[in-house]
């Protein structure tokens, strides 16, 4: 048997997550409150009692997803839980994967999210960016669907979620033209995102290098832990984690390879750490063994699944 866990990203947020699994196990509020700390603000609260506007402000919202991802891996590590082999995260779920693998500190993790977060927004002023989900159509359909609707503007393929499941990014424009585009190709569905960070496109080269700047002078060690990085590649090193993270933040989130490669590496279990099923679903559509076992760890009871399936043979 080998484990393999991985952490979401923006999006899986929602007020009153945790909740349950906080009342039971202590590590939940633990780490919000080293969050908090970090951040000036009570996080927990935030993550509690809304205001929803202010938890999916990026520069918020990303804490919150390190922070309750890290919660979830604390609280089913300390029972007896296997430990993973490998760990994966979708976009900022990578930053979370490096602090559970022992190659970032928390605390630092924490304000580096937030400093990444805030230079994404300034790096495409609100509304002049945009996201869309395009479902039901080739990935070579929406690549084409894209240059064809650039016309001198930015849109382009940001996250290759799952076979039939890809999400595009770029000017606000270009991307209601792409969204015309795929409908005309046959897409089941083509539609907004709500957010207004054009997050992975090329757009975000400037926040990039920016974070690449403030990465040079964090401390990062060598993962105890593998941990697989979006594009297929390995973060082994220092130097391999700062150039990977940067480049992440501007160039497309493959998930559908990142699994493909887990599972290829010998995964047999694939164990979500945070609020939220939407990787658990993925995986489901890009795998479709059904020895590879799948779950989430959310709540009590999704805790207690996810350690009878470790348990499993």
């Amino acid at each position: 048997m080998s484990v393999a866990a991985v952490f979401p990203g923006q999006g899986s947020q929602s007020i009153g997550m945790l909740s349950a699994l906080a009342a039971v196990e202590p590590a939940v509020r633990a780490t919000f409150a080293t969050a908090s700390t970090v951040l000036g603000y009570d996080l927990w609260d935030l993550t509690q009692s809304g205001p929803l506007e202010v938890l999916n402000s990026t520069e918020r919202t990303q804490p919150a997803m390190l922070a309750a991802g890290v919660a979830v891996y604390r609280a089913w590590q300390a029972h007896e839980a296997p430990r993973p082999t490998v760990l994966a995260g979708h976009s900022l779920g990578e930053f979370t994967a490096l602090v559970c693998a022992g190659a970032m500190d928390f605390a630092d993790a924490v304000a580096l999210v937030q400093f990444r977060g805030r230079v994404m927004q300034e790096a495409v002023p609100a509304g002049q960016g945009a996201m869309a989900a395009i479902l039901g159509l080739d990935d070579a359909e929406v690549e084409a669907a894209c240059a064809d609707s650039a016309l001198g503007d930015v849109v382009e393929p940001v996250n290759y979620n799952s076979p039939g499941q890809l999400v595009i990014a770029g000017h606000a424009q270009a991307v209601n033209r792409a969204i015309e585009a795929c409908k005309a190709r046959g897409a089941k569905r083509a539609l907004l995102l709500p957010v207004s960070v054009p997050a992975h496109s090329s757009l975000l080269r400037p926040a990039a290098e920016r974070l690449g700047e403030r990465l040079e002078g964090m401390a990062i060690q060598t993962p105890k832990v593998p941990v697989c990085a979006v594009g297929g590649q390995w973060h082994d090193s220092p130097s391999a984690i700062r150039g990977l993270l940067v480049a992440q933040l501007a160039s497309a989130v493959r998930w559908s390879d990142t699994v493909a490669g887990m599972v290829r590496g010998g995964a047999t279990r694939i164990v979500e750490c945070g609020p939220g099923k939407v990787l658990t679903a993925l995986n489901r559509r890009i795998e479709r063994n059904k020895e590879i076992l799948m779950t989430c760890i959310e709540d009590p009871t999704s805790l207690a699944g996810a350690l009878d399936l470790g348990a499993g043979t």
